[in-house]
């Protein structure tokens, strides 16, 4: 318990990490933030979220926040949890954002859902500033 408070603390921190980026961009391109999640699939006590089951999670959580699209790839992850060291399949979420309180809400409520629907103790959250354009 003392480790999701610790973990809720430094995302409530972070967040403020997540305004507008200042990068400067060539023409043709604006600041955005390239948002990755990783969702490890592995559930405590045993099992796995199936492959209907993240697809139930992406249209439910996901798709509803950021219609506008996203990529998910698989990925192998590894972690230190509270039992030593954890491998485990895992997805990569990936969606290119302005970089609003908004959308750091949005992100942060994915997250919630995924850790409460699947009793995880953590889904990884990296903002880049980028340039971009669509």
């Amino acid at each position: 318990m003392v480790r999701t408070g610790i973990i809720f603390l430094s995302a409530l921190i972070l967040s403020g990490c997540a305004g507008l980026p200042s990068t400067s961009c060539p023409a043709g391109l604006k600041p955005m933030v390239s948002a990755e999640l990783t969702f490890g699939r592995a559930i405590p006590g045993g099992g796995a979220v199936s492959e209907a089951d993240w697809q139930h999670f992406v249209d439910e959580e996901i798709t509803p926040r950021f219609p506008d699209g996203l990529t998910v790839q698989d990925a192998l992850g590894q972690w230190k949890g509270r039992g030593g060291i954890v491998r485990e399949a895992s997805k990569r979420l990936f969606v290119v954002i302005s970089g609003s309180p908004l959308e750091a809400a949005k992100l942060e409520a994915i997250r919630t859902a995924y850790r409460m629907r699947f009793r995880q103790e953590a889904v990884l959250l990296v903002e880049t500033p980028i340039c971009g354009a669509f």
